[in-house]
């Protein structure tokens, strides 16, 4: 499904856009939510819990753009490789919105 270069291109922005919102969503939404969960550190948790939010997120972006059904046409483990080479941006942006919160 991927091998499309303007598909590829077009999620990756969207994964981009997406980074943005997320510290304006954690300094609304989130406040310490370790002791909730039971979580070692709150940046672990906002991390897997952001991931998970921008894989559902892009899928339902690649599935609304190309009008496919999720069988066999989308391979989450491509859409969780383009969000983890955005790894060190996501991260970074948790861990200073917990800092600024």
């Amino acid at each position: 499904m991927l091998n499309d270069s303007s598909i590829r291109k077009s999620l990756d922005n969207y994964v981009k856009h997406r980074l943005k919102e997320i510290p304006m969503d954690i300094k609304e939404t989130f406040l310490k939510t370790t002791q909730i969960w039971k979580c070692e550190n709150e940046l672990d948790f906002l991390y897997g819990y952001y991931v998970g939010k921008l894989e559902e997120g892009s899928l339902h972006y690649l599935l609304k753009a190309s009008r496919a059904s999720a069988g066999g046409y989308v391979d989450t483990f491509e859409i969780r490789g383009i969000i983890e080479t955005h790894r060190r941006e996501l991260r970074d942006l948790i861990e200073k919105s917990i800092k600024n919160s």
